[in-house]
């Protein structure tokens, strides 16, 4: 219960200092109405109240025997994981979203227990559905990288 107490007013305080990093930040353009900074203090504020239940809660959270050990292969897993969303995060303007999601996207449905085949048609369709979805639709653009030459 102490551990648990510990670990939120630590990152209580993380969230603290991020969002007064993020405060006073100004985008040089904005094709949002209510501006770049809104999301990253959204996700800091939810964050903090989550974690402010964590410091008053009157008991420890109790884990159930339905929940998976945290065990070697878990830790496995989560690094992997981990390390998957790193290549991602620098694969994603070179070689574009759609790659980069196929690039990281095969190896963690794979991870999880998904064939092969199926892995590479879902996680093509998602990465093309959300490409279009978010370029097209919304008007978020997206980079293309390495498919830059299908654009028009």
């Amino acid at each position: 219960m102490l551990l648990q107490r510990i670990f939120a007013a630590v990152l209580l305080l993380a969230c603290a200092g991020l969002a007064l990093m993020a405060w006073p930040y100004q985008a040089a353009f904005s094709y949002e109405p209510v501006g770049p900074r809104a999301f990253p203090l959204l996700m800091l504020g939810l964050m903090s109240l989550a974690l402010v239940y964590m410091l008053i809660r009157p008991q420890a959270t109790q884990h159930t025997e339905e929940e998976p050990a945290l065990d070697r292969d878990t830790l496995v897993k989560i690094g992997v994981c981990v390390a998957l969303l790193i290549v991602f995060a620098a694969t994603f303007e070179p070689l574009g979203f759609i790659l980069s999601s196929l690039l990281i996207g095969i190896p963690m449905a794979r991870l999880y227990g998904g064939r092969w085949l199926p892995s590479v048609v879902i996680v093509g369709l998602m990465a093309i559905g959300l490409y279009l979805l978010f370029d097209k639709v919304m008007d978020v653009p997206l980079p293309l990288g390495l498919l830059d030459v299908l654009e028009n």
